[in-house]
């Protein structure tokens, strides 16, 4: 009986496989592709979502769960304040305040100002820094339900992103609505019910004229006016939105 010899092809040893590596360009193309992939995600997510809100009322927003990590720090025993209303129960001073002094031509326009948009680009290419976003009610609306309060170019850019999903979705009087419902009035103050309770201990359906053109005239700073309600800014600014009450248009 004879031994086969070692290395013969009856008994071959198990070939070593080598590692692939990836270069540097593949590592790139396989980071670049997983941001890609999480970046349609998120915007699936939001479309949809917002396909619900057409229906549901949302619940807390970003800018709300923010507010709920800091308050304790910044203003220990407050809590955030909310009571949704639905919109036939806003009067309708707070509706014509807001819109005249936000975005006179809320009704008619698709989400965006061109011209603010533009104005506010001059302004902080002047500025080496961003100042000013040209938000229309529909872009400060897809800012607080999803987005942080960082100020960038990437964050405007998904603002926009939102923008459109919002007025694809809903009408404008929706739209309206989960804004008034939405939108920061002070320090854990949101919603026109709690900003109406909070300052003039008054429901959102009775607010007055000045009382509507005051809280319009804080929209822009909520914290800075509750911590400064005398500031003289306010009232003068209150009485030119006063004034300008009569001619703004309300979604019907």
């Amino acid at each position: 009986m004879t031994t086969a010899p070692v290395g013969s092809s009856g008994s071959r040893a198990p070939r070593a496989h080598k590692a692939v590596r990836l270069g540097p360009a593949r590592w790139i193309m396989y980071g670049v592709s997983v941001l890609g992939i999480a970046f349609i995600a998120t915007q699936l997510y939001f479309f949809a979502q917002i396909g619900i809100w057409t229906v549901v009322n949302p619940g807390p927003t970003a800018f709300m769960r923010s507010d709920a990590w800091t308050l304790a720090k910044t203003h220990p025993g407050v809590s955030l304040q909310r009571t949704w209303v639905p919109y036939d129960q806003i009067s309708r001073n707070l509706k014509r305040a807001i819109i005249a002094s936000e975005d006179a031509n809320f009704v008619n326009n698709n989400g965006y100002e061109t011209d603010a948009i533009l104005q506010a680009w001059e302004k902080n290419k002047a500025r080496g820094k961003i100042v000013a976003g040209g938000s229309t009610i529909s872009q400060q609306l897809a800012r607080n339900l999803f987005l942080s309060r960082e100020k960038s170019y990437v964050r405007k850019a998904e603002e926009l992103a939102i923008t459109w999903m919002l007025e694809f979705w809903m009408d404008k009087e929706r739209i309206f609505e989960i804004y008034l419902n939405s939108v920061e009035w002070g320090n854990g103050v949101y919603g026109a019910q709690a900003a109406a309770q909070y300052y003039y201990k008054t429901s959102a359906a009775n607010l007055t004229v000045g009382q509507s053109a005051r809280l319009a005239v804080m929209l822009p700073r909520p914290k800075y006016f509750d911590d400064h309600r005398n500031a003289p800014y306010l009232s003068q600014r209150s009485r030119v939105i006063a004034r300008r009450m009569g001619a703004a248009e309300l979604p019907q």
